[in-house]
This record gives C-alpha cells, sequence and structure tokens, in this order.
C-alpha cells in the first residue's frame, strides 16, 4: 500500500481556546465540509473529546453515494493537539493529527493526514485523478470557512 500526505497550515485569528474549543467539538466538522460531500456526523456521544471516542458519519464523496465512515479519536492533548484514525470507511489508512499553536497573531493550525487507497494500481490512479484533489478541495473549503468563521477584521 502506497501511504500519502497531506498537509496543512493556517493562522486563524483568535485564542488557542476559542480554536480548540471549535475544533475539538465533532458536532463542528459539518460547517467546515463541502456541502457536496453529503457529510453528516451520525452517533457520537455529546461529549467534550477524549481518547477512544467514536464518531461515526455519512458521506458523499463520488457521484452521491453514500459511504459510512467511522473514526476514532486515538489521542488528545488538551489545547495542543488530537489525532482521528479511520476505523471503517473509504480509505485503507487514515491518521489525522491536528496541531494548535498560540502565536503572537493568533493561533497557527496544522493538519497533517497520512492517508491510503484501497485497490492497489486502480487506487493510485483514483488518487491521482480524485481523491488528492478532492482532498485538495476540501482542505481549500476549510480554510475559507474557517476566515470566514473566526478572521473577521
Amino acid at each position: 500500500m502506497k501511504l500519502y500526505k497531506k498537509e496543512s497550515k493556517q493562522l486563524v485569528d483568535a485564542s488557542l481556546e476559542e480554536c480548540w474549543h471549535f475544533f475539538s467539538d465533532p458536532s463542528n466538522l459539518q460547517k467546515i465540509t463541502p456541502a457536496t460531500m453529503g457529510f453528516q456526523v451520525t452517533d457520537f456521544d455529546q461529549k467534550k473529546m477524549y481518547q477512544g471516542q467514536i464518531i461515526a458519519y455519512k458521506i458523499s464523496p463520488l457521484l452521491g453515494i453514500k459511504m459510512s465512515w467511522v473514526t476514532e479519536i486515538t489521542t488528545v492533548r488538551d489545547k495542543e493537539f488530537f489525532i482521528d484514525e479511520q476505523r471503517f470507511g473509504p480509505y485503507s489508512f487514515w491518521h489525522h493529527k491536528h496541531y494548535f499553536e498560540e502565536t503572537p497573531q493568533g493561533t497557527l493550525m496544522t493538519d497533517v493526514v497520512h492517508y491510503g487507497v484501497p485497490l492497489g494500481f486502480i487506487g493510485r490512479i483514483m488518487n491521482s485523478l480524485v481523491i488528492e484533489k478532492q482532498l485538495e478541495t476540501i482542505f481549500k473549503y476549510r480554510h475559507q470557512k474557517v476566515e470566514q468563521l473566526f478572521n473577521k477584521k
């Protein structure tokens, strides 16, 4: 399996506390995901994020076909970082680190995603043609939504 990496950084005009509160709440994911993904959180326990928390979603990444996606929060360091890993879903591997760093200008958020796609050679072609571009689109959309939500100056 080939492992791919996607990294994104964004400076947010908000305190570390505000950023952590928003991004560590799974109910806010839908607010920063393109509507075209048909993203919907279907199950989580409404508690503050914790290690071992399971979150279930429905997504429609291709041609409106609904898929289930289940992630587990595997690591949480309060106001520093958290990691979500896919337990069931469209990827053969998914590991997403969310870092938060307080700076004099606001909060620097860094996302690092390592992912693998199924289907071997066909999956690698699909990644080049569709998946990589779709992830880039999602990251750009999130960047714009975060700008709208936090960087209102």
